[in-house]
């Protein structure tokens, strides 16, 4: 995602809010308000919606990764944050001892080419003699990012680099975050010899106790000098085993994302190009990864989520990967097109990392790295929201010309918005980003209407309704999202994709609000906007009805209507969607036509409404469902029915097609779809 854009958005808004009536909120005094939904469920008047509609889109924002999904504990675990230069900053690492006890400082003399700096640790006193150490012994430790959670039962593994002049006796332990609690402990003993050149440490650690705030431990009362580099902390229970933190990637799974744009926005600008996000800097051991600074988010990333890391969340998700990569163009410098061609290769040694054979060059990489598949690539974008910059046209025709050559079937995205006019230079897909008010944002129902349905699809890869409607995630703002989802759907003939952004905050680190999902070190919640995606799950690939609302006086309403099956049980289901934007109730009457009367009956329905009390209500930890779907079976479902829509609502119908002769019982528990 990015920034520069959004005056321009915004400017738009207040042209839009000024020219728009703005009284959606407030302006229905009717208390009897009436609407009629007119369905034709005939496969003459349906088609089919992309198999790609919805799915996510990550950036390194709000330590989204560093500190949030990708599950390392450990912050600047090579010493690498503070910048190549020595002495420098080791923070957030700190130091157990007084001056008398321990002198800490950096030194370039680590083993890792890419990582020269390393930490260098002098222990003067001994368990023994004149100047004996302190209980405990003296060291360092490593707060994590916000507190390390630590957790009964579970197994953390431990790994570390170290050398010394001398024999060494380390305690590696998880504590409290003042170090009275010790929650797991162990000694690592080595002769002089064995760590007289850096020597690689593995230890697990099990919790014997449950801490929400820990911290990592490495100590001694021996005296000599330790040298450690690239320290790791990584619990053994990540999901499928791949390093993400379980219950953040298990949301993601909810949404059933059919596709994964990453890894920014801007990260992979940068401010300035030196800072920029490189893919092959990311790639390889871990240890070997030299991490960088982000300079549009400020803050430091070790890069263990790297572009393989990515390339397998996607693969685990089940959905495409969608890769940004830089275009030689940051926000304050560009490379000249005259001297783009590197920057074009590495973008086609990143493809072939991806997709090239175990025996290509970079293919090769990938299959050291545990997958000698090629992964699903089939989709690139180049650059990030970079239309318009001097040179974006021209770098972009020739990583466009090159890929195509090398990869013609892959499909490439353009920063260019191609929606109301048509543009200078080929693409497969054009990209559309909008931040706005709730209002703005409910009348952009209607921005696909009337697009041309020839050319280029839209990929809305960033949306979200931002400013004062959206607080930290607000309802009113979900519901504009809805609306204009519910828009997206149904021009699915020339929206190919659309994502919500961001997806993370590290309630430690808000870069930007509001965000799809919260979380610290040990906890997560959606706010009113992640469920909203919940409502999209089973759009994808679906079939779009043509659905026909007649309204009274009446402005509040978008609806859609799909018919889908359930993987799981194998049913056909109907699923009409309603947002009522408005501040009264709505008797809405529906009437589902095309269905054969004498095979086809609509049965054991649901209804899920998303709403609450106030239009500003948010989620927190403290209440993670104050705004959630609530799940009901509808009863007297029919072709021909009248249901009440709430104020302030976003409700979906889910409509069973049942045949005569397999009816089935209401208290079946298969009727009860997921949000």
């Amino acid at each position: 995602m990015g920034y520069w854009k959004v005056p321009c958005v915004f400017l738009l808004c207040l042209f839009i809010s000024f020219c728009l009536p703005c009284q959606l909120l407030a302006d229905e005094v009717d208390k009897n308000l009436t609407a009629q939904l007119f369905i034709d469920a005939s496969e003459r008047s349906s088609r089919p919606i992309p198999q790609t509609l919805f799915g996510i889109f990550f950036e390194e924002i709000n330590h989204a990764g560093a500190g949030g999904l990708w599950a390392e504990l450990v912050s600047n675990r090579g010493f690498e944050a503070g910048g190549a230069n020595i002495p420098s900053n080791i923070d957030p690492w700190s130091i157990i001892g007084d001056e008398s006890s321990i002198i800490v400082s950096t030194d370039r003399s680590s083993c890792f080419e890419r990582n020269k700096v390393a930490l260098k640790m002098e222990v003067l006193c001994n368990s023994e003699g004149t100047h004996i150490c302190p209980s405990g012994g003296v060291g360092i430790y490593n707060p994590g990012f916000w507190g390390m959670n630590i957790e009964q039962g579970k197994s953390y593994k431990i790994v570390f680099y170290v050398r010394s002049t001398g024999e060494i006796d380390i305690s590696v332990s998880f504590t409290s975050s003042d170090g009275l609690q010790t929650l797991s402990s162990t000694n690592i003993k080595a002769s002089a010899s064995d760590v007289s050149n850096w020597t690689k440490m593995e230890v697990l650690l099990e919790a014997k106790e449950t801490n929400r705030n820990s911290r990592l431990q490495l100590t001694t009362s021996k005296n000599g000098v330790v040298w450690f580099d690239q320290v790791s902390a990584m619990p053994l229970d990540t999901y499928k085993g791949h390093g993400f933190r379980n219950e953040l990637v298990e949301m993601l799974a909810d949404i059933k994302p059919r596709f994964i744009r990453f890894p920014g926005g801007c990260f992979v600008e940068g401010e300035w190009l030196r800072n920029a996000f490189r893919w092959k800097a990311s790639v390889g051991p871990w240890e070997e990864r030299p991490g960088h600074f982000g300079d549009v988010w400020m803050y430091w990333t070790d890069d263990g989520l790297g572009y393989f890391e990515f390339l397998q969340l996607a693969e685990d998700l089940g959905a495409l990967p969608i890769w940004v990569f830089n275009n030689g163009i940051s926000h304050n410098d560009q490379v000249d097109t005259s001297s783009v061609l590197p920057f074009v290769q590495e973008a086609l040694d990143g493809i072939e990392f991806a997709r090239g054979d175990a025996s290509s060059t970079w293919g090769a990489v990938r299959a050291a790295m545990g997958h000698p598949d090629p992964f699903d690539l089939k989709y690139v974008a180049i650059g990030n929201e970079d239309c318009g910059k001097k040179n974006y046209r021209g770098n972009y025709l020739k990583f466009y010309d090159a890929i195509k050559r090398a990869y013609p079937d892959i499909k490439i995205i353009t920063n260019c918005d191609g929606s109301s006019r048509p543009l200078d230079h080929p693409t497969d897909l054009y990209d559309f980003h909008v931040y706005t008010s709730a209002n703005n944002l409910f009348s952009m129902s209607h921005q696909f209407d009337r697009t041309t349905r020839q050319g280029p699809k839209a990929f809305v890869s960033e949306y979200a309704v931002t400013g004062k409607d959206a607080g930290t995630g607000s309802l009113l703002a979900a519901l504009a999202e809805a609306a204009f989802l519910i828009g997206l759907e149904k021009n699915s003939d020339v929206v190919h994709m659309a994502s919500y952004a961001p997806l993370f905050v590290n309630s430690n680190d808000r870069r930007w609000n509001p965000d799809a999902i919260v979380f610290n070190s040990f906890q997560a919640y959606g706010t009113p906007s992640y469920w909203v995606q919940r409502f999209f799950t089973e759009s994808s690939g679906a079939i779009l009805l043509n659905a026909t609302l007649q309204k009274d006086s009446s402005n509040s309403l978008v609806v859609s209507a799909i018919t889908w099956k359930n993987s799981e049980d194998g049913q056909t289901y109907i699923r009409i969607k309603v947002v009522n934007f408005g501040s009264n109730s709505v008797n809405l009457q529906i009437s589902v036509d095309g269905l054969d009367p004498n095979s086809v009956k609509l049965s054991g329905s649901t209804k899920t409404t998303l709403t609450s009390a106030n239009l500003m209500d948010e989620n927190s930890f403290k209440e993670p469902k104050k705004v959630a779907p609530i799940q009901t079976l509808l009863e007297d479902a029919h072709k021909e029915m009248s249901v009440l829509l709430l104020p302030h609502s976003f409700t979906s119908f889910d409509l069973l097609k049942e045949s005569a002769s397999l009816r089935i019982t209401e208290d079946d528990s298969s009727l009860v779809s997921s949000i």
